[in-house]
């Protein structure tokens, strides 16, 4: 004799969705009638269906859709983009290979010697795995960032790079976009949404890529290490401050109060691949609302945790862009087609 919730669930499903007749008929799946509708309902009662993709974790999910739809009904005319660059606007990995940073798109023939290759590589072996370590807090690693990266740009400026390769540099190189890159950017500048990349990496390099891939467009600005090149155009040089992933905090406070196409916009979207990254945005005055989404590519067992405490969205070996593009759509949608 069946009980009676048993019977009530079989025919539940029987008169139900598709959805919830493909639940039953997996044998080892028993789901009251009460938590499938639950479950149905979480799936479905945001207006951002990619939430709902296997790569996507959420702390909270209630606050996430809280916050995008307060972003939606004050339009796009209010909301400004911060976003890192390396390995979170380009790809992780593809086809099994790590796509080349800012900084190793440097180590090319063209520009740097196999001494200087080595040593660079050798700097990445030993401080990489500090920066990314779990076990070690921000103000830890910080001097040892500033130590891994003062060094590879000695090691660079001794190269006499010229800036006249640099093109040739990217051009031969391995270097990638996410998938769906240029509806990200073409959104944000049809809707004349400011994209700030603040970027940890090598900003000549950096304005090559996204030059070369046609999408350096006038919303979009860059703080970043810059090369200093003499007057015969040889790197004798980096400007300013050095910016590494733990310092953005004081360098956004510095240079963010100074673009001016920020201003007045109190909603901020923002990307990143590193917990360094979530401090992007403190340069920002009088903010409403941040959304925060964090590309976790890496060591992800050992460092998923701390992200998803830590960014609103996490994106799990996700080479895409289609989350951060459907929640740019959601949020620039106007509220009366809502």
């Amino acid at each position: 004799m069946k009980c009676p919730l048993v019977t009530l669930t079989v025919l539940f499903f029987v008169d139900s969705s598709i959805f919830f007749r493909m639940i039953y008929h997996i044998p080892w799946i028993y789901i009251p009638v009460r938590t499938a509708v639950t479950i149905s309902h979480q799936l479905t009662k945001t207006e951002v269906p990619e939430l709902a993709k296997c790569s996507v974790l959420m702390r909270q999910r209630s606050k996430v859709e809280e916050t995008l739809k307060a972003m939606q009904r004050d339009g796009a005319g209010s909301l400004q983009v911060i976003s890192d660059f390396d390995m979170t606007l380009t790809r992780f990995a593809h086809n099994g290979k790590r796509v080349p940073t800012t900084h190793n798109i440097l180590d090319n023939r063209l520009l740097i010697n196999e001494d200087c290759t080595r040593k660079i590589r050798e700097l990445l072996n030993t401080y990489y795995p500090i920066e990314i370590d779990a076990g070690r807090t921000a103000e830890e690693k910080l001097p040892l960032m500033v130590e891994w990266w003062t060094k590879v740009h000695e090691l660079l400026i001794q190269q006499k790079i010229r800036k006249d390769l640099l093109p040739q540099a990217v051009k031969e190189s391995s270097a990638m976009l996410r998938e769906g890159y240029k509806v990200f950017f073409s959104c944000l500048a049809e809707q004349d949404v400011p994209l700030l990349i603040f970027s940890a990496g090598v900003g000549d390099i950096l304005e090559e890529v996204i030059r070369q891939k046609q999408v350096f467009l006038p919303n979009v600005h860059i703080i970043s290490n810059y090369m200093d090149f003499d007057h015969t155009g040889v790197l004798w040089a980096f400007k300013g401050q050095l910016i590494h992933s733990f310092n953005k905090r004081e360098i956004g406070l510095l240079h963010t109060a100074r673009l001016r196409e920020l201003q007045g916009r109190p909603n901020v979207l923002l990307l990143g691949d590193s917990l360094g990254d979530l401090t992007m945005a403190d340069g920002v005055s009088q903010t409403q609302n941040i959304l925060t989404i964090g590309f976790l590519n890496d060591q992800v067992e050992e460092r998923k945790k701390s992200y998803v405490s830590s960014f609103d969205i996490v994106l799990v070996k996700d080479e895409t862009m289609d989350v951060p593009n459907a929640v740019l759509n959601y949020i620039t949608s106007s509220s009366d087609t809502k």
